[in-house]
């Protein structure tokens, strides 16, 4: 869950090399003939971008295997979350990566790829929740700006708390001050994992529940790139389908610790 922010400074420019398919075509269209320029920040492990510009990461593994598909040298911007976005609808990059949520809102300035995978509404508790249906009654939290706070609003009414941060959450959540919250499950899975955080805390991927759509129709993650590139467009597109298709991103979803049910993205759809 991200929006779209205004254009900030660029923090690193550099060229990481790819080895081409020998059955490339070598025909779409980029910013710089011959080169895809990629713009991606920090935000393991869909995109891990270091100080030096080489990425990586799931995202990262997509557009680098599309790259080589077709003929393309990789060219990285990494800057901070703000830039990424701008840098495409900029024309200062080709695409940008780092678990974007395929919206409506994006598809009036940009281009949106076939998805990838899906982004689960997770449910923190110590108590080991895994339906709406029983948090109900307790005090919970989330974070402004998600997708699910209208519905949860309407569900909980004064027992729900907004947080600016998932760190202010995990906090009241840590210390008992919350029952329950609610937070994106790839990446809480992730920093638990590996990064020591929600300690006590279970996260459970949320059923489905007909009353907060989100946990029913999950968002989809999609590449970002030029809007009206329908080479670029068709490219991603292809690619993503074989990566799909032979066990590559499955690969990538399971190294990373996530279960590989978030590849089941099914049609194609925007998050209004």
């Amino acid at each position: 869950m991200k929006s779209l922010l205004t254009l900030i400074s660029i923090l690193v420019l550099a060229n990481t090399p790819v080895a081409f398919s020998a059955g490339c075509k070598g025909d779409v269209q980029t910013v710089t003939q011959g080169k895809l320029t990629v713009a991606a920040y920090d935000y393991p492990p869909f995109s891990i971008a270091s100080p030096d510009g080489q990425i990586s990461g799931i995202d990262a593994a997509v557009v680098k295997r599309m790259a080589a598909d077709n003929c393309l040298e990789v060219v990285t911007l990494v800057t901070d979350p703000a830039a990424t976005v701008q840098a495409v609808v900029a024309n200062k990059a080709d695409v940008a990566i780092g678990s974007w949520n395929r919206t409506e809102k994006r598809t009036k300035v940009l281009g949106l790829s076939a998805p990838l995978y899906l982004d689960h509404m997770g449910i923190y508790s110590k108590a080991g929740y895994d339906s709406l249906e029983a948090t109900i009654g307790h005090q919970a939290g989330t974070v402004s700006g998600f997708f699910w706070v209208p519905d949860l609003q309407k569900l909980f009414g004064a027992n729900l708390k907004l947080y600016p941060t998932p760190v202010a959450m995990g906090q009241d959540l840590a210390a008992g001050r919350i029952d329950v919250g609610f937070l994106g499950y790839n990446t809480g899975i992730f920093n638990q994992r590996n990064n020591g955080a929600y300690k006590g805390i279970e996260i459970k991927m949320a059923t489905p529940d007909e009353r907060v759509n989100a946990s029913v129709l999950p968002p989809q993650i999609s590449i970002l790139y030029t809007k009206g590139n329908e080479s670029l467009g068709q490219a991603l597109d292809a690619s993503i389908k074989i990566q799909h298709e032979d066990g590559s991103m499955a690969k990538s979803i399971s190294d990373a610790g996530f279960d590989t049910s978030i590849l089941d993205v099914g049609e194609p759809r925007l998050v209004k």
